[in-house]
């Protein structure tokens, strides 16, 4: 997470991604035993997604933490989980779909993304959100 030279600049005077990584940053130094998360890499661009997609998933392995992570990247949910859980749209929502996640601890973000395993997780997730099943 690179944020190298901005120690000195006011909240107002980091861009949205700086301003979302000092945000995460501040929730993992105190090392939580849960961590919820609601769109954390919304605002950032694909390089700092996957960096701390992969963040996240250190967190996770190093520390133990139990992560509650929302999110409407499919791609993301698989990659960063190890269950995706799918809810039906509206005020009333109900569980569409409880699936694990079973790819290895050790994810890296090419090899990862290219195994039939994560296809297959990615397809059926989308099934579900756009009622293909």
């Amino acid at each position: 997470m690179v944020l190298d030279g901005t120690a000195r600049r006011h909240p107002w005077q980091l861009s949205g991604g700086m301003r979302q990584r000092v945000a995460i940053a501040r929730a993992l130094v105190c090392r939580p035993s849960l961590l919820l998360m609601d769109e954390p890499f919304g605002s950032l661009d694909a390089q700092t997604r996957e960096d701390l997609e992969d963040l996240l998933l250190e967190v996770r392995r190093t520390d133990g933490a139990t992560i509650v992570f929302v999110a409407h990247d499919i791609d993301e949910s698989v990659y960063a989980g190890d269950r995706v859980v799918v809810l039906t749209p509206g005020p009333g929502a109900r569980v569409a779909l409880d699936l694990p996640v079973e790819l290895r601890d050790e994810r890296d973000q090419i090899t990862t993304r290219s195994l039939p395993e994560f296809t297959a997780l990615r397809t059926r997730i989308g099934q579900v959100v756009r009622g293909t099943r």
